[in-house]
């Protein structure tokens, strides 16, 4: 299946525009575009797949308070959370709610629609399908790392949330994955029927 390509010139989203509440942000999310500037140029993909992490969440980083290692996660909502998962892969999560309240989305998968090419080769493969499919494949694939924690993903830099006005897809809900924490809890979304959603098949439907 080949990628979606965007139905408009991109244009950045608006801090104002993104919800607040971690639920309401990850669905939000779900057909938008995360885009990097490259030195090679542009590239980026359609958020297929994101994950919420809300108040009380055991889950979440920001159970325990704020530290020097999750402090972008308290900052202002629309700000990038970027750490090191298994000593090996990025994730890339979406501050949400107020200053000082560590609630986030993690975005998990992309479906690549501009500068597949360069995808490629930060991935080191050809498989369109699994360029972005997971969230350290996404990270990997739009040279995303700690350079870029804490900034402003609504702001002039080179990593942004974009949006396209390409029709919302219908939205699946599952229990989390990969987790040893609440993982029971609904707390996952994606675009139904889109094969570039991570995780197993008996969860996205």
């Amino acid at each position: 299946m080949p990628p979606a390509l965007p139905a408009t010139a991109p244009r950045r989203i608006k801090t104002s525009e993104l919800p607040v509440e971690p639920v309401r942000l990850a669905r939000f999310l779900i057909g938008k575009l995360v885009m990097r500037r490259l030195p090679e140029g542009l590239a980026g993909g359609r958020i297929v797949e994101t994950e919420a992490y809300v108040a009380g969440d055991a889950a979440g980083h920001g159970f325990n308070g704020p530290t020097p290692r999750n402090k972008s996660l308290f900052g202002p909502p629309g700000h990038a959370y970027v750490y090191i998962a298994y000593g090996t892969s990025m994730m890339l999560n979406v501050s949400s709610s107020a200053v000082g309240i560590g609630h986030g989305v993690l975005i998990r998968a992309l479906e690549p629609v501009v500068g597949i090419g360069l995808m490629e080769q930060n991935r080191g493969t050809l498989k369109l399908r699994d360029l972005a499919r997971g969230p350290g494949r996404l990270t990997q694939a739009l040279d995303i790392d700690l350079r870029f924690d804490g900034i402003d993903l609504c702001g002039p830099g080179d990593l942004w949330l974009a949006t396209d006005g390409a029709t919302a897809p219908k939205i699946g809900r599952s229990v989390r994955i990969g987790l040893t924490k609440e993982a029971h809890r609904p707390l996952r979304f994606f675009a139904r029927g889109n094969p570039f959603v991570s995780g197993p098949k008996s969860l996205n439907v």
